[in-house]
């Protein structure tokens, strides 16, 4: 199993991890936070804690955090070499527990991000510029901490509480926590009290980055990356006229993000970090001194590495070693033309798992294979640079809220152009279309499971890919797993030591 840190109660202790000046590099270095000193004293201070506040997101993707939502559910099976790494999540059994290292890690790497937000948007209301444009500057900060810690609070509500529904005003979800307390011991705020306050947070963020513009690719926060948060959030809370209304504007952005509709532009997006797509493509350099970050005992490694495990040894070369191949169900869900299908998955890289050669009987999934310009030694490492919203996901929210909405000629017209651009048959737009699409277009990215919850329902079972007898854990618990809508683990428990030293929190139903 992977290696963790011994974790501290996240909502409140530890140091303020925001000194980096370099936006390509995470931070070494912290300021411890004394109660009652000004942390930003001038532009210096300012500049550099918002570099921190960068990086603090950044910490929040890839990695166990997106990777945990995606080898629970159907998409992908263990192999014979998995070595347990997400064993509990991905079998969800009577060892899925409060005490289970991924849905720890999801609400201690986020409250240590929210931590530093918090600081942040305290003291920032504090500076006082030397002049106009120095204020102009903290105002822009300041909407991209609210922006982050939007972000991250709609991250633990969609994994800690319930779907938003009918329920949301008395549902639990996570504790909302909105000033540094090393004292406070905060309840379970309710559903929907924690989205109420994403959207104010997103309120705030609109208005601070309304003038920046957004760009392909953008490093930091734009203003189309606040219009990409808030159709994830409008369509968590059904609004879907609203969802759909902001997917479009990012759509229809003057930015001029654009699908890939070639393998040669496929390739530049999904291999070199040099496409059309990201409406946020976060920092990252070769000079970084390796994948696993650790920040007041918070670790996240920021790669999506489980599905190809790249080695290099005498016998074979250079071959995938993964812990996780793709489900019959993902690879059929594909047609042979579809550029998704070229360039994500293979048969014909190396591959070698319980001590043979099965290169060829099976495909694998490559989308997170590795830049090419993030490693020094030639062999993949999955590395690449960090892509928080994806154009494909807000073509897939537009269809998505005007089918619900009633609006089936609009939802055809949206999902049509995406299916067009990746070489897939254009299909009317329907429930089971629209969702296939998302498990197609967004696998890997770590959304499977918000969508499960958003739209009310489970899987029954995952096979496993003809031929992949002999690479996979063959198990009933492994490839004939069900999870059906109402299943309790849909909701995550509440992380053990979080309980033992805050009595007011209360665990998640069944665990």
């Amino acid at each position: 199993m992977k290696k963790y840190n011994k974790y501290l109660l996240i909502l409140g202790l530890g140091a303020f991890t925001l000194t980096s000046c370099n936006m390509e590099e995470l931070p070494k270095t912290s300021i411890s936070y004394v109660d009652g000193k000004d942390m930003i004293t001038n532009i210096e201070d300012l500049i550099r804690l918002e570099n921190g506040l960068n990086q603090s997101y950044r910490v929040t993707h890839y990695g166990q955090i997106s990777e945990a939502d995606e080898v629970m559910c159907d998409g992908f099976n263990a192999t014979v070499d998995y070595g347990n790494n997400f064993g509990s999540i991905h079998r969800t059994d009577n060892s899925f527990s409060s005490s289970d290292y991924d849905t720890r890690d999801m609400w201690a790497i986020n409250y240590w991000a929210i931590k530093n937000y918090n600081l942040f948007i305290e003291h920032v209301a504090k500076f006082q510029g030397a002049d106009a444009s120095e204020q102009a500057y903290a105002d822009v900060a300041d909407g991209e901490a609210h922006f982050y810690r939007a972000a991250s609070y709609l991250q633990l509500v969609r994994h800690f509480g319930k779907a938003y529904g009918a329920s949301s005003t008395s549902d639990l979800a996570v504790p909302l926590v909105l000033k540094y307390d090393q004292q406070e011991k905060p309840a379970r705020a309710t559903v929907a009290a924690v989205y109420e306050q994403i959207k104010a947070d997103l309120d705030v963020a609109a208005t601070k980055l309304a003038g920046v513009k957004g760009e392909i690719g953008a490093m930091t926060p734009t203003i189309d990356a606040v219009n990409a948060l808030l159709a994830r959030y409008y369509i968590d809370i059904k609004d879907y006229a609203n969802a759909a209304t902001v997917a479009k504007k990012v759509i229809n952005s003057a930015a001029g993000y654009a699908l890939a509709t070639t393998l040669e532009a496929m390739d530049a997006e999904y291999s070199n970090d040099k496409g059309t797509e990201p409406i946020m493509q976060l920092a990252g350099s070769l000079a970084e001194s390796g994948a696993t970050e650790v920040f007041d005992n918070v670790e996240n490694d920021l790669v999506n590495d489980i599905y190809t495990m790249t080695t290099n040894d005498k016998t074979y070369g250079m071959y995938l070693r993964p812990y996780f191949i793709p489900s019959k169900k993902l690879v059929e869900s594909y047609e042979a033309t579809d550029l998704r299908f070229q360039t994500w998955f293979t048969n014909a890289f190396t591959c070698v798992l319980g001590g043979a050669d099965l290169t060829g009987q099976f495909y694998n999934f490559v989308k997170y294979l590795g830049n090419p310009s993030l490693t020094s030694t030639g062999i993949p490492n999955a590395r690449q640079l960090i892509k928080p919203f994806m154009i494909g996901e807000m073509y897939l929210i537009a269809a998505e809220a005007d089918f619900r909405d009633g609006k089936t000629d609009a939802a055809k017209t949206t999902l049509n152009a995406l299916q067009a651009a990746r070489g897939a048959s254009l299909t009317e737009a329907t429930e089971e279309t629209i969702e296939n699409e998302w498990f197609k277009e967004t696998v890997g990215e770590g959304l499977r499971i918000n969508c499960f919850k958003r739209w009310g329902k489970g899987f029954d079972g995952r096979a496993a890919q003809d031929g992949a007898e002999q690479a996979v854990q063959s198990s009933t618990a492994f490839v004939g797993k069900s999870m059906t809508a109402d299943d309790i683990h849909w909701q995550w428990p509440i992380p053990a030591y979080e309980l033992k030293v805050n009595e007011n929190l209360v665990q998640n139903p069944g665990y």
